[in-house]
């Protein structure tokens, strides 16, 4: 019986483990998906999935114009945390910009900013920050309040003046005190910040499993060539397939704003109508990836494994999830091709900021191209197909 356990372990384990390797070893689209996916998804989590918040456009009204409220404007852009996009000459146009969503926070610094701190005097500086990312304006804004107390602190001490009043009275409060202004979302909900950004993901998701799984279900049974034996020509069989997908797909985006009102009270400040239109773009894209994800597969597995090597990608480079300012600089670039990340920006400019067409029309425009690039090439390579 020790033989027969011993022969077993050493020549029939040993030739099915080999004979296993040596398959393995053939099938080479096997290897890859064991190899290349979980690598490129460590790198994607390791570097996109980053919850430090770094490089958040600054911008400045600085009527000052002095070496002190200069220093205060380098101390903002030396932290790392802040990054000066532009300055502007009233708070008027700053809200502008941060409506319009070119800037994540707006410093203000009043005229007798140097004065009053020569003279040890309470000075406010404003600090404006766009809040839709709960996470992102809490941080900025204690980031913001230790750089105005640090800075104050050493010009404080710097001045002759102040020091010798300290000697002869009590220590006084710091002289610049910072004023933080939560835009958007003052109550700083993070749940206002996710449930936008995951609508675009959940839209690209199941519009891209379940195109994909519908379209591979036809080469899989065969049905395809019937289809070709009727008088319908290929585009018009495609379309007959896109269409109901989209049409059930479409209603995601009322269930998802529904839970968001009623559920969260999530409001919906800008055109509503304008809102699901750029979700059915969504919608169009995820449709698009699916059938394109079709092209290149014969089974619902293989659609599957594919799936789950596409989605997380688009996911994690979305900013639904994580601000984009947190990726590296090489990183943002790609950010750009992302149906997501612009639907995301639209939803939570409609829904919280109350904008329009008129200042989101390169992000609309944006979602536009893509989607259309999605749907002509998926259906150019789909009726090579046919």
């Amino acid at each position: 019986m020790r033989k027969t356990l011993q022969d077993f372990t050493n020549q029939r384990l040993w030739a099915l483990f080999m004979k296993e390797l040596q398959q393995i070893r053939r099938n080479r689209r096997l290897v890859i998906s064991l190899i290349v996916p979980p690598t490129l998804l460590v790198f994607l989590f390791g570097f996109a999935l980053n919850p430090q918040v770094r490089n958040l456009r600054l911008g400045v009204v600085d009527d000052s114009h002095t070496p002190e409220s200069r220093e205060l404007v380098s101390a903002f852009f030396e932290s790392g945390v802040f990054q000066v996009e532009s300055y502007y000459t009233s708070s008027d146009a700053l809200s502008r910009a941060l409506d319009a969503g070119d800037l994540d926070a707006g410093l203000i610094v009043p005229s007798n900013f140097a004065k009053r701190l020569a003279r040890g005097e309470a000075v406010d500086v404003q600090l404006f920050v766009d809040a839709v990312d709960s996470n992102k304006a809490t941080i900025a804004g204690g980031y913001a309040s230790r750089i105005i107390a640090a800075l104050s602190d050493r010009l404080t001490q710097a001045s002759p003046l102040t020091v010798s009043i300290k000697r002869a009275q009590p220590p006084r409060a710091r002289s610049a005190v910072p004023r933080v202004a939560l835009f958007y979302n003052p109550g700083l909900r993070s749940d206002w910040f996710i449930i936008p950004g995951m609508l675009g993901v959940l839209l690209i998701l199941n519009g891209s499993l379940v195109a994909a799984a519908t379209m591979v279900r036809e080469k899989e049974a065969g049905t395809v060539e019937q289809l070709l034996m009727t008088p319908a020509e290929s585009l018009e069989i495609i379309t007959a397939k896109i269409a109901p997908l989209f049409l059930l797909l479409s209603l995601d985006i009322w269930l998802v704003l529904s839970i968001g009102y009623f559920v969260f009270g999530i409001p919906v400040r800008g055109s509503l109508l304008l809102l699901f239109a750029t979700g059915l773009l969504c919608t169009l894209a995820g449709i698009g990836i699916g059938t394109l994800i079709a092209t290149f597969t014969k089974t619902q597995q293989q659609a599957q494994l594919m799936g789950f090597f596409v989605n997380p990608p688009l996911s994690l480079l979305s900013g639904a999830m994580t601000p984009v300012e947190a990726m590296p600089q090489w990183l943002r670039p790609l950010t750009n091709l992302n149906p997501v990340r612009h639907f995301a920006i639209i939803a939570r400019s409609i829904m919280f900021k109350g904008v329009g067409f008129e200042t989101l029309y390169p992000h609309i425009f944006a979602l536009l191209g893509i989607t259309l690039v999605l749907i002509s090439f998926s259906v150019w390579r789909f009726r090579k197909q046919l």
